[in-house]
């Protein structure tokens, strides 16, 4: 079973896509003061159907079609109201600038615009909490450390998944009688899924007693399974060797590696031509800013650990190539700004040209960090296993991420997002979280 059916967001578009189409039709009800014709409201049918498009990918780059809790209760409101402040001006940037999808009057866009910002509020803040995508069922959770306790709270207060936890049992540090902790609350409750780390060392003792539940219709489900579902990450205290024996290849994946490149080269080469236009305004930012040199060459640790040299527009007072641990050098005031846009990083656009990265992967690391992180932090050397990008998973979903200095606990937490990529990567996923990239950046939370 699924936790989380991610036939929900399709279902969640699907209706979007229903309340702009009805908001249509009620802006022309409300412009002419009587029923809309078949024949005009297919007339401006097929002009807005472009704006429709258009605001589905808006939504789904803002999240609106994720599962996390804070995003579908407290955030929601503001997050629709900014969406569709950005809808708008998308809105009045293809009806006045596209001649092709030219209205008359101009009032009715403004007029829509009202009524759809109205209806879309009501659907997503009030209709939807009452539908209930589907019937909770009860559920016990059994396994060891912090996971346990984050898995119970996100379900529990998620109206959005399909199971509610009854109990949870933490086996690695809570003392307990297994008839009375968890064969009782099982028939006492009505408990019909059982989430279960059974990979754990310590449920060992536990299965002949689990066994026996399969008689009384419990169904099990994988701890491990639900975590990712969940959480869109792998955390590495709950692997062992033999998950990435079952989930982590090096081998080439022709189709996937073939349209990822030319993806990555298509992308890349549009993307060069427009960051021309910026180019002339850094060179006098620079200069102006203490002078210097214009572009970073930086080294960094790419697929297959080799060393790859990337280029950035200097934000420092100096050019250090990125090494660690100089003193005097600070960053600039436009590099400050630089890096708030992510401007800084256009000339890696060259990089991925070249092929040394990919638009989207695990973000390269320096050398000297790498070296330790390689000791210090469990598996980290399979990141290294697919070329690096420019963007990736973790920059989107990795909150803390450590700049210009060691720190292993975060950077293991990076990389319990950087796995979940290399496990589940795809054109699609590469799709998902380039959209989601224009976001962070559009919203300058980029890490």
């Amino acid at each position: 079973m699924t936790i989380y059916n991610k036939k929900e967001g399709l279902l969640l578009f699907l209706g979007d896509i229903f309340v702009f189409v009805v908001s249509l039709w009620l802006a022309l009800f409300a412009r002419y003061l009587q029923m809309p014709t078949g024949q005009l409201f297919y007339h401006h049918l097929l002009p807005f159907s472009f704006i429709f498009a258009a605001w589905g990918i808006s939504f789904f780059s803002a999240g609106l079609y994720g599962k996390h809790t804070l995003l579908f209760k407290s955030r929601l409101p503001t997050l629709l109201l900014n969406t569709q402040i950005i809808n708008s001006v998308l809105a009045v940037i293809f009806f006045y600038f596209i001649p092709a999808l030219v209205i008359t009057p101009k009032v009715l866009l403004f007029v829509y615009l009202v009524i759809s910002f109205v209806f879309i509020l009501i659907w997503r803040v009030k209709i939807v909490s009452y539908l209930g995508f589907r019937k909770k069922q009860k559920a016990f959770l059994i396994g060891t450390g912090k996971e346990v306790r984050e898995l119970y709270e996100e379900v529990n207060n998620n109206p959005r998944y399909s199971l509610s936890f009854v109990g949870f049992l933490d086996i690695g540090k809570d003392e307990f009688d297994v008839e009375d902790d968890l064969v009782r609350p099982v028939f006492e409750h009505g408990i019909s899924v059982i989430v279960v780390d059974s990979k754990s060392a310590k449920i060992e003792p536990l299965l002949p007693r689990l066994y026996n539940l399969i008689f009384a219709n419990v169904s099990f489900v994988d701890m491990h399974k639900v975590y990712e579902d969940i959480f869109d990450r792998v955390p590495l205290s709950l692997l062992r060797y033999d998950w990435f024996l079952q989930n982590v290849s090096s081998s080439s994946h022709p189709v996937y590696d073939t349209l990822k490149r030319l993806m990555d080269m298509a992308v890349s080469l549009a993307a060069l031509v427009v960051s021309f236009l910026f180019y002339p305004f850094v060179f006098t930012a620079i200069k102006m800013d203490g002078g210097g040199k214009i572009f970073s060459h930086q080294d960094r640790v790419g697929k297959g650990n080799r060393i790859i040299h990337l280029l950035k527009f200097r934000t420092m007072t100096r050019d250090d190539a990125g090494v660690w641990g100089e003193e005097e050098n600070r960053v600039t005031r436009v590099g400050e700004f630089l890096r708030k846009t992510r401007i800084d990083e256009l000339p890696q656009l060259w990089n991925v040209l070249g092929g040394s990265i990919s638009l989207i992967g695990p973000r390269p690391e320096f050398p000297d960090p790498v070296k330790q992180y390689v000791a210090e932090v469990p598996y980290y050397n399979v990141r290294h296993l697919i070329k690096p990008g420019l963007s990736g998973w973790a920059q989107i979903y990795h909150e803390n991420h450590p700049h210009h200095g060691i720190d292993v606990e975060e950077t293991k937490n990076k990389l319990s997002y950087d796995l979940y990529y290399i496990k589940n990567r795809s054109i699609m996923l590469d799709i998902k979280i380039t959209l989601l990239t224009i976001r962070t950046i559009l919203s300058r939370s980029g890490k």
